[in-house]
């Protein structure tokens, strides 16, 4: 079997039963249940949701996005070996840690498969939460160009690339385009303050004001686990983004959760401890792949200039990378992943079929 036979590349054409259109992000496909078979599942399951909660099945894909574009290598390789596998056993670990030591729940209910989880449909906060313990990436660049302001919070001068900032910096940004909201442009992913949030807690689904030091608790709180538990195995959390919602357990009562993926190399940096005690920054997250892509062409300004976002689709649609690229990037994925999960990271050979063999076999969800 070739290698890119085993990267599960296309995962919103499975034929899973649904009567609403499949959700395909750039890494995971959402299949919405039936109102029947979600019912069925809650009963026969007995997860812990609101009895009429709508169920979905994400799938995720070994897709690798950079630079808000989809790059595929030589020999057919659309993705990463492994990449899948990899976020999902990371973000299973760190859901599992934050529910152990009593800070929230997550969207996942079950875990049929490493590249599928079932999850409960959740009312998002719209917010992208960033948490940043290091400047780098982004922050540096603004800050080097003289910016001191991120957030409504002011940074010292005479900061360092690459430096552990003063504190635990937590530097919002809308999550979609909001509305009507003063001082705030539509567009999405703009940078906002806590202030922004508080005045306009119910444009951003929170269910009240109180709750906005919950979400900035569980926060600080999740980010300190990982940041901890990475320590241990001599790497650094560098920053990471969450997102959070609202569900309703079977009682009715509505909680806060966690939602997406957590502490994985696509949504955090990770450097490794012994090369940055040594002057020197290793990636063990995408921002190595960034990197390379930034080396790889002749004319980086494509990637980084939105202004040049055509130019940009048409050479990741047009250039495929070399497969010791992707190669490397797996190395990258799966290394981490066994890391953080102690043992070895379990890579499907025939991604599509197992799926469909377990939804089929366990839950009757195959058309």
């Amino acid at each position: 079997m070739k290698l890119a036979d085993k990267v599960l590349a296309v995962n919103n054409d499975l034929p899973i039963r649904t009567d609403a259109p499949v959700h395909s992000g750039k890494v995971r496909s959402v299949y919405w249940l039936t109102e029947k078979d979600s019912l069925r599942l809650i009963e026969q399951q007995g997860y812990n949701v609101a009895p009429d909660a709508p169920l979905a099945i994400m799938v995720i894909s070994d897709r690798i996005s950079a630079f808000d574009c989809i790059w595929h290598g030589e020999g057919g390789m659309h993705g990463v070996p492994g990449k899948g596998a990899a976020l999902n056993a990371i973000s299973n670990h760190w859901f599992r840690l934050f529910r152990e030591k009593g800070l929230a729940d997550s969207h996942i209910l079950d875990i049929p498969h490493p590249l599928v989880w079932i999850v409960q449909k959740a009312r998002p906060v719209m917010i992208e939460a960033i948490c940043r313990q290091y400047i780098t990436g982004s922050m540096w660049r603004a800050y080097a160009k003289g910016e001191r302001e991120f957030c409504g919070i002011q940074l010292p001068d005479n900061l360092k690339k690459d430096q552990k900032l003063p504190e635990l910096l937590i530097t919002p940004s809308t999550k979609g385009i909001l509305t009507g909201l003063p001082g705030i442009p539509e567009a999405d992913d703009v940078n906002i303050t806590r202030h922004d949030i508080e005045r306009n807690h119910a444009a951003f689904n929170f269910r009240s004001i109180d709750d906005i030091d919950l979400y900035e608790n569980l926060l600080r709180e999740g980010f300190e686990v990982i940041s901890r538990e990475l320590a241990a195995l001599d790497q650094i959390f560098v920053d990471t983004k969450f997102e959070f919602g609202y569900v309703k357990d079977k009682t009715g009562t509505e909680k806060l959760i966690y939602m997406d993926e957590v502490g994985t190399p696509d949504s955090s940096r990770i450097w490794d401890g012994r090369s940055y005690r040594n002057g020197e920054v290793v990636e063990n997250s995408k921002e190595s792949f960034r990197q390379l892509l930034l080396n790889h062409f002749p004319d980086p300004d494509i990637l980084l200039n939105k202004d040049r976002m055509a130019e940009r689709q048409a050479l990741a649609r047009n250039n495929e990378l070399p497969a010791v690229v992707l190669l490397e990037v797996s190395k990258t994925y799966v290394s981490i992943a066994e890391k953080i999960i102690g043992g070895k990271l379990h890579l499907p050979d025939r991604p599509k079929a197992e799926i469909m063999d377990v939804l089929n076999s366990r839950y009757n969800l195959v058309v």
